[in-house]
């Protein structure tokens, strides 16, 4: 079977490398933008989740409002390819640092009107359709943010550390799911939950305005790599970027979505649809012990997440992704069973085995491994392209079909868990076709080796003669 797509990315050579203190201004605001981003994004699943259903679906069961809810969650990834397409369009040709600015505004903005909506005993259905707006709104700005944040990161690092460097991007998503579980789970806990069910929840959303700014001022201190400010300066700019990624890299694209399956579904399920699954399960005990394990996983992986971008380096990236994604169709299984009877004191353990090991095995490494399917004057756009596409049918919808697919089992877990499980098969398939550089390395040094062995021992065996 081969393990190379039809089109690899040829190896960038800027004129003037990075050093080392602009990576680290470059890692540092790829991190701090992609919290900022993250935070407003996962808000709205945690509200989602605990919140919205009560607010902006008063008048239909709780199982009927928890589904609805969850459906204007999964409107935001429909929106991210929109973003992706628009972002790459612009980045791969005015440069990747201006629409990650022009992303961070429309995300801050998006989320802090979220915390003015009237509920739906105030003003109806209009209260549904501004939610549905505003998180259209937010998925667009999600799917600008990713590839930009990514490509800064990783065209600015030297070759053989891109997985470490693309990691700090990466690690942006724990940073945000951490700051959104945290500051939601302080003001539950100040407030009380009457309270907080009443008005308490909008003040996380209106703290984005401040968050914002913090990121803008960091973001707005980098500029674009060298290999990408070269290419504009040649007059060699895509005139039509994603367009030429679609007609030039239709399997490179496809592999990037495959392999956005598995891991951003598990990511879903360990962050967002348990906690409504403990709190049916288990009433607000559950509930409350699944927010405490999101904010102890969260912040293991600001750690977890460039240690396997950095062994990706290493070992190669493929490897990481098939050993996860066998271990996450296995272990789906007696994760749920857990949820059902398990002591809730050792919930953070069993989540943390799912979320360190098999999932960020494979996100850490992703922003690299994205990148290295593409060249640089399509990569923008090809690579926000695969991501967003796979991630509309992974993470965007995840939440909702756990929600129904619960329900047609009769409250049992165990469509959703052969449903990961497809997942995992079909993110196997695409790191067998994908383009794994270090790997290629990997192979080249070894039969470099045991060419100098042989030259070696046949020199050997001359002079003993």
């Amino acid at each position: 079977m081969p393990t190379q797509t039809t089109a690899a990315a040829p190896p960038d050579r800027p004129a003037a490398p990075s050093t080392n203190a602009t990576r680290r201004r470059v890692a540092l605001a790829s991190f701090v933008g992609t919290t900022v981003e993250y935070y407003d994004f996962y808000l709205y699943a945690t509200a989602s989740a605990l919140v919205f259903a009560p607010t902006f679906f008063p008048s239909v069961t709780p199982a009927v409002g928890v589904i609805a809810s969850f459906a204007t969650y999964g409107v935001g990834f429909v929106a991210r390819p929109l973003g992706g397409i628009v972002a790459g369009h612009l980045g791969d040709r005015i440069g990747r640092k201006k629409l990650l600015v022009a992303s961070l505004v429309l995300m801050g903005v998006a989320s802090t009107l979220i915390g003015v909506i009237p509920p739906a005993a105030t003003i109806g259905v209009g209260a549904v359709v501004a939610l549905v707006v505003l998180r259209l709104l937010q998925g667009i700005a999600a799917g600008a943010e990713w590839g930009g944040s990514a490509l800064l990161s990783v065209e600015h690092a030297p070759e053989p550390h891109r997985g470490l460097f693309g990691a700090f991007t990466q690690m942006g998503s724990a940073g945000g799911m951490l700051l959104a579980t945290g500051v939601f789970t302080l003001v539950r806990t100040l407030l009380g939950e009457d309270t907080f069910l009443a008005w308490g929840w909008r003040l996380p959303f209106l703290f984005s305005a401040v968050i914002v700014a913090v990121g803008l001022v960091i973001r707005l201190g980098v500029q674009d790599a060298p290999v990408f400010q070269e290419l504009r300066a040649s007059g060699r700019v895509e005139r039509y970027p994603v367009w030429q990624a679609i007609r030039q890299h239709p399997r490179a694209i496809l592999v990037t979505a495959g392999l956005r399956l598995v891991q951003p579904a598990l990511y879903s399920i360990l962050t967002t649809y348990s906690l409504t699954y403990l709190l049916a399960k288990r009433g607000e005990e559950g509930s409350a012990a699944g927010l405490q394990a999101v904010l102890v996983i969260s912040a293991v992986s600001l750690v977890s997440t460039p240690f396997w971008g950095w062994l990706s380096d290493r070992v190669g990236r493929r490897v990481l992704t098939i050993s996860s994604a066998v271990g996450t169709a296995v272990l789906i299984w007696p994760f749920f069973a857990f949820l059902d009877a398990g002591p809730l004191v050792l919930l953070p353990l069993v989540a943390l085995v799912g979320m360190s090991v098999f999932h960020d095995s494979i996100y850490g490494p992703q922003a690299a491994w994205f990148a290295e399917q593409f060249p640089t004057g399509r990569r923008y756009s090809g690579m926000s392209l695969g991501y967003q596409i796979g991630s509309i049918f992974s993470v965007g919808l995840t939440p909702l079909l756990a929600a129904v697919f619960v329900q047609v089992g009769g409250g049992s877990p165990w469509i959703l868990c052969a449903y990961l499980g497809v997942y995992a098969v079909l993110t196997i398939v695409a790191a067998v076709y994908a383009v794994d550089p270090v790997a290629a390395r990997r192979r080249a040094a070894g039969r470099g080796a045991a060419g100098a062995a042989g030259t070696a021992g046949a020199r050997g065996t001359r002079v003993s003669r």
